[in-house]
């Protein structure tokens, strides 16, 4: 699932008006542009969660009426509102649109129709563009769905994470087995082009054979997209204070290896064909052209509570929590918490941290000397292709993206 980090980066303050820099405009319009929109409710704190998100809980007494997920789709609609200030005379359509959280289906089909419209009447969209929203298997049905379908969105993300019940319930996920597929059918039957399924590998006591059936459940629903992700034990977390505890144990790496191993078989026996490490699918035209977006560094404007934005070589990210992200555009203020504006250097080595996990690689153009030396042996070593690296790109093996980190570590030297 995709998400907001809980823990914020440091950065210069951003502007009240949220003005960007002259620069980060110059050479827009060869750019795309999408919008992420961050919804940050949960019914239930997942156990592995470090995403920016709350539960009804958690929010009580903290930011009031502010912070309640009933007004949230006007907050939101408030920053779109504001980003096309800030954007000023920007022509550029809107490519991609991505509703992720949290649990966007908390909210009422409705809302999310209505932050689509205001991104479509701010902007305007491209008349190919992806509009996906994320979803709990629990938090749909058949209605919520076609009103979605109608409301413009033609792509859907579903949480599935494993098919087994004691997997499921070592992440606290709330769904039955079962469900994301029943879900997958009732996208399907609503109109939905694009569906994905979302997997998470190496789960403390999953075995082997849980996994494949994890796969063979998922392929079996007829997605056109599967992404396996491993699962990442994070800091501060439920599941991190379990394994302190020793109340169940860590997964290993090489666990972990066997997974993906078992994982790029059975989709690429399926007819799936991987497009970046954690993604697989069955056409081009089922690929994420929102995540794509992200990994070839394009322009994109995060709205809500902790979302991150980029427009030409500035990040920026706005404050976390909801009361104090209604507050700021209540009183006409960037909910922005902080900036950082890129160097030439540092878009050159997120272009290699990124693209090199692309199944086009990244082009060897961007490699220092000592790099490009590291490249030339991860090709003896069998981690790089060896007939991409001899047209100028770097393209990991499956070796490779076994390691791709340690790869890409070597390369930005």
């Amino acid at each position: 699932m995709d998400g907001m980090p809980s823990v914020l980066p440091d950065g210069e303050p951003v502007p009240d008006d949220g003005a960007l820099p002259r620069h980060a405009l110059e050479g827009a319009a060869g750019r795309p542009l999408g919008f992420y929109l961050h919804v940050p409710y949960c019914a239930t704190r997942c156990g592995y969660c470090d995403f920016n998100t709350y539960t009804a809980t958690e929010l009580r007494g903290s930011g009031g009426a502010l912070a309640s997920r009933d007004t949230y789709a006007s907050h939101l609609v408030g920053e779109i509102r504001q980003a096309r200030e800030v954007l000023g005379d920007d022509p550029r359509p809107v490519r991609t649109v991505f509703v992720g959280g949290g649990t966007p289906t908390l909210l009422a089909a409705a809302d999310l129709v209505r932050m689509l419209a205001a991104v479509r009447e701010e902007f305007g969209l491209a008349d190919d563009a992806e509009i996906t929203t994320e979803a709990n298997p629990e938090s749909v049905g058949p209605a919520y769905l076609a009103e979605l379908r109608e409301g413009g969105f033609n792509r859907i993300s579903f949480g599935m994470q494993s098919a087994r019940q004691h997997v499921l319930k070592i992440l606290d996920r709330t769904h039955t087995p079962g469900r994301p597929e029943a879900c997958v059918a009732e996208a399907r039957a609503a109109g939905f082009e694009h569906i994905n399924l979302d997997l998470i590998y190496g789960t403390p006591g999953e075995s082997d054979d849980d996994w494949r059936a994890s796969l063979d459940a998922a392929i079996g629903a007829g997605p056109d997209h599967v992404s396996a992700y491993a699962l990442i034990v994070e800091e501060g977390t439920g599941l991190a204070r379990r394994i302190k505890r020793g109340e169940i144990p860590m997964t290993d790496d090489d666990a972990h290896a066997d997974r993906y191993l078992i994982a790029d078989e059975a989709m690429a026996a399926a007819g799936y064909s991987w497009y970046e490490v954690s993604n697989w699918a069955r056409t081009p035209e089922g690929r994420c052209l929102h995540n794509e977006l992200y990994w070839r560094g394009a322009d994109w404007w995060g709205a809500g509570p902790g979302a991150h934005s980029h427009v030409g070589g500035v990040r920026w990210w706005n404050v976390k929590h909801p009361g104090a992200y209604a507050q700021a555009l209540a009183e006409g203020r960037s909910p922005g918490a902080g900036r950082e504006i890129l160097s030439a250097e540092d878009r050159r080595v997120e272009r290699i941290l990124l693209e090199l996990r692309l199944v086009d690689g990244c082009p060897l153009s961007l490699l220092a000397p000592a790099g490009l030396a590291a490249a030339r042996r991860a090709v003896d070593d069998g981690l790089l292709e060896p007939a991409p690296f001899d047209d100028g790109r770097a393209v990991l093996t499956l070796r490779g993206r076994l390691l791709a980190d340690a790869v890409v570590r070597d390369l930005v030297d």
